[in-house]
């Protein structure tokens, strides 16, 4: 009897070992080194999967705003803003932030020459915009009660903003979600 329960003791043993040992697999380290390779010291960084800002040219290095290491950003709070979530502009990142931030001082240089002037017509707005070179069917200009607000679709971002008689402002996006042009989404789900 106590030949059987060593056998069954051995047994169990040898399953243990096979399990725990990974039954033939070989762990291999990161960088390669495993069995039969020479060791050395491998320090892998982690990367996150989404990207990351940095300051763009004449701006200070506090001043990027920067992504969650999830590369994702917080989700909604709250059923209203789950609902519209469709209509939230998407933010650009990276380069292409960079790139919106000096198109968007572009536009904002264009338009204040105009406000310095007293000239808050959307016509005048779009022929500024237009000799920028952003094509004119692609500029919308709409006339408000004290300036211009517009929309531009420069292909690869948005820009949108206004100019009045306090000030002139321009911001770019990345579109919206569920929806291919600049313009803010009617609808939903």
């Amino acid at each position: 009897m106590t030949m059987i329960k060593a056998a069954c003791v051995r047994a169990g043993v040898a399953v243990a070992a096979l399990l725990v040992a990974g039954c033939g697999t070989e762990h291999v380290a990161a960088g390669g080194v495993g069995p039969g390779t020479p060791s050395r010291s491998v320090t892998v960084a982690p990367t996150p999967s989404g990207p990351l800002d940095f300051p763009c040219p004449g701006e200070s290095p506090t001043a990027a705003p920067t992504r969650s290491a999830s590369g994702t950003d917080p989700a909604p709070v709250d059923k209203y803003a789950e609902n519209n979530g469709f209509k939230m502009p998407i933010p650009l990142h990276g380069q292409p932030r960079c790139d919106g931030l000096e198109a968007a001082k572009r536009v904002e240089g264009a338009l204040e020459a105009l406000r310095k002037k007293g000239n808050y017509q959307a016509e005048s707005a779009k022929s500024a915009l237009a000799a920028l070179g952003y094509a004119p069917e692609k500029v919308q200009v709409f006339q408000n009660p004290t300036g211009v607000n517009f929309l531009i679709d420069a292909s690869r971002m948005c820009l949108e903003g206004s100019m009045d008689k306090a000030s002139t402002k321009a911001d770019a996006f990345g579109g919206y979600p569920d929806h291919s042009g600049c313009d803010v989404p009617r609808g939903g789900h």
